[in-house]
C-alpha cells in the first residue's frame, strides 16, 4: 500500500511534496570556506535517510550568503549524488535579486531536480502587482519544475491564502508553499482554497497541522535528527497523543535552550538550525556559518546534544 506521507512520483503530472524534507546544509571549515568534501558525506547520510526528500539553499543552508559559482557547485554535487541514490531532491534558487534567482532557476533545470524552492523578492517589499509579475516570469523559466514558494514569517511580504491561490493562476507549476501555518480558521480556508495543493509547516508544529491539512515539512525538527523527524511525522498518524507530547516538549526545548541563546548571543535562525545539527551528531556539520555571521561555540553545542537527549529521547531511538 502506498504511504500518503510520502512523495509520488516526482515524474507525474500532479506530484506535489509530501512528508519530511531534510535541508542539506553547508559544512564550513576552519579558513571559513565550504567544505564539498564534507558536504558530500552530509548529502550521502541524508540520502540514506527516511527523510522523503532532501533540499538545497533554504535558510538554515545560508542561500543569502552564497556565490554564484558556490550555488552552481552546490547544486550539481547534490543532483548527482541525490540522483544516483534515486532520493527526491528540490532546488532553492532564492535570492533578493529576482534577476539572479530567475538564472538560477534557468540553470537549475539542466540537473532535472524533483522541484524548486522560490521565496519572493525581499529587499523591497514587493506589490501584489509585482508579486504576480515576478511569479509568470519564474514559471516561464520554470519549463516543466513543479515550483514550492517559501514564504517565512520573517518575509517583508505575508501572503494571505487568497493572495496564494491568486498567485497560482498565473503559475501553474507552483505546487506547493512553506509557511508558519494557523488555527483552524486558518487550516479550514486552506482546505477550501488549496485542496490539491501542498502546504508545508514548520517541523515542530506538525502534530497541530498534519490532522487539519499540513501536508508536510522543510523540517527544523530533521536539523536535529533527520531519522527522528520523519518518526516524529509517522508518529501523528500512530499515535496521536504521543506525537502532541512530543510536540509540546520540542517547543519547550526551543524556548528553554534555544531562543535565550539566540537573543543572549544574536544568533539567527540559520545559526540555531546549524547548532541543532552539530548537536544532532549525524553528519559532518558544524556550528559554523559562512562570513560575516556568528555560529554557536563548542560549550552550546554540547548542551543543547545533552537537553536534546534529555527532553526529546525519541528523537534519537
Amino acid at each position: 500500500m502506498t504511504d500518503p506521507s510520502r512523495p509520488t512520483d516526482p515524474r507525474s503530472k500532479t506530484w506535489r511534496p509530501k512528508g519530511i524534507w531534510g535541508a542539506v546544509m553547508l559544512p564550513i571549515n576552519p579558513n571559513g570556506e565550504i567544505d564539498f568534501g564534507a558536504l558530500a558525506e552530509e548529502v550521502d547520510i541524508m540520502c540514506a535517510s527516511s527523510v522523503a526528500g532532501i533540499y538545497t539553499n533554504g535558510t538554515a543552508a545560508e542561500f543569502f550568503n552564497q556565490t554564484e559559482a558556490e550555488f552552481d557547485q552546490i547544486t550539481e554535487l547534490v543532483a548527482a549524488r541525490a540522483q544516483k541514490s534515486g532520493k527526491p531532491f528540490q532546488i532553492g534558487v532564492s535570492n533578493s535579486n529576482p534577476r539572479i534567482a530567475r538564472d538560477r532557476l534557468l540553470r537549475a533545470q539542466s540537473f532535472a531536480p524533483t522541484g524548486v524552492q522560490v521565496t519572493l523578492p525581499d529587499w523591497w517589499p514587493p506589490s501584489s502587482i509585482e508579486n504576480t509579475r515576478f511569479m509568470a516570469g519564474m514559471q516561464e523559466a520554470a519549463g516543466e519544475v513543479p515550483l514550492i514558494l517559501y514564504n517565512p514569517p520573517h518575509a517583508k511580504r505575508q501572503l494571505s491564502l487568497s493572495e496564494v491561490a491568486a498567485l497560482r493562476a498565473v503559475a501553474p507549476n507552483m505546487v506547493g508553499i512553506k509557511v508558519k501555518g494557523g488555527d483552524d480558521a486558518w487550516y479550514a480556508e486552506r482546505r477550501a482554497l488549496l485542496p490539491d495543493f501542498s502546504v508545508f509547516v514548520a517541523g515542530h508544529t506538525v502534530a497541530h497541522g498534519r490532522p487539519r491539512g499540513a501536508d508536510g515539512a522543510y523540517s527544523n525538527v530533521a536539523c536535529l535528527s533527520p531519522d527522528g523527524a520523519v518518526r516524529y511525522w509517522d508518529m501523528i498518524e500512530t499515535d496521536r497523543d504521543a506525537a502532541e507530547d512530543l510536540e509540546a516538549r520540542f517547543l519547550a526545548f526551543l524556548k528553554t535552550h534555544l531562543v535565550p541563546l539566540a537573543q543572549a548571543k544574536g544568533l539567527s535562525d540559520a545559526a540555531l538550525d546549524k547548532l541543532m545539527a552539530a548537536a544532532g551528531g549525524w553528519g559532518p556539520v558544524t556550528s559554523r556559518l559562512l562570513w560575516p555571521y556568528s555560529g554557536a561555540d563548542a560549550s552550546d553545542v554540547q548542551a543543547i546534544a545533552e537537553a536534546a537527549r534529555n527532553e526529546l529521547p525519541e528523537l534519537f531511538t
